[in-house]
């Protein structure tokens, strides 16, 4: 619920978007749309109450508005125009979260799915030779990153499993992914190339220069996400 209830000391800008019925975090950069919506997801979850579920989704069809390109992707803020790798992962899991709960009959139903299918595309076509996906997801010359790949993996499986994508075009991009995910994982369990924490910055040798970290949980985490769901 703090994620819609406007502190005393909120900035002008937070009090502006809480008054349009945004969450007062609202800042416009792609990791917002899985740091808000996941939270209330899972308040969605213990409650039952669906205003949750309708409040996130209401940000994510504005952001969609505000930060998706015409190629499907998103930079990373409107003043960091790079479609960085694991920013678009966010936003690839958050329209999951949202749509495997949202009701077909939202108003904001058929914008995000229409918004994650577009993307889906696009993400199909930058699927590299073997499977993966870059730091900076539309430049070749970019390195493989491991965190934001096991999110789109992990949206590929999803959308086929919910048929919100075809199985025929969408399962072997899906299995390539996978598959090529497992050889990125050390003898102890960790993953490797997980880009590290990082902020938005109007300078795209910055994100070619972001340190690849092993075993942090930015990249362990969403392979667990994909293992769930291909066992489910």
């Amino acid at each position: 619920d703090t994620q819609w209830e406007v502190p005393e000391n909120a900035s002008a800008s937070a009090k502006s978007w809480a008054e349009k019925g945004y969450s007062w975090q609202t800042r416009l950069w792609i990791d917002d749309m899985y740091m808000i919506p996941i939270i209330q997801m899972h308040a969605y979850k213990v409650t039952g109450d669906m205003k949750y579920v309708e409040r996130a989704a209401k940000e994510m069809e504005m952001y969609l508005d505000k930060l998706q390109r015409s190629n499907g992707l998103f930079y990373h803020a409107s003043d960091a125009p790079y479609f960085w790798g694991r920013g678009n992962g966010w936003v690839a899991a958050g329209m999951v979260e949202i749509l495997r709960h949202l009701s077909e009959s939202s108003p904001y139903y058929l914008r995000i799915l229409q918004g994650f299918q577009t993307m889906m595309a696009s993400l199909k076509r930058y699927q590299t030779e073997e499977g993966m996906w870059r730091q900076l997801i539309d430049k070749s010359d970019c390195w493989i990153e491991t965190s934001g790949s096991a999110m789109f993996a992990y949206a590929f499986i999803t959308g086929v499993k919910y048929g919100w994508l075809s199985m025929k075009e969408y399962g072997e991009a899906a299995r390539k992914a996978w598959l090529s995910m497992l050889t990125y994982i050390n003898p102890d369990g960790k993953v490797r190339e997980v880009c590290v924490g990082t902020n938005k910055k109007d300078d795209m040798q910055y994100y070619y220069d972001r340190r690849r970290n092993t075993g942090d949980y930015h990249g362990q985490a969403p392979y667990l996400w994909c293992t769930v769901a291909l066992l489910e």
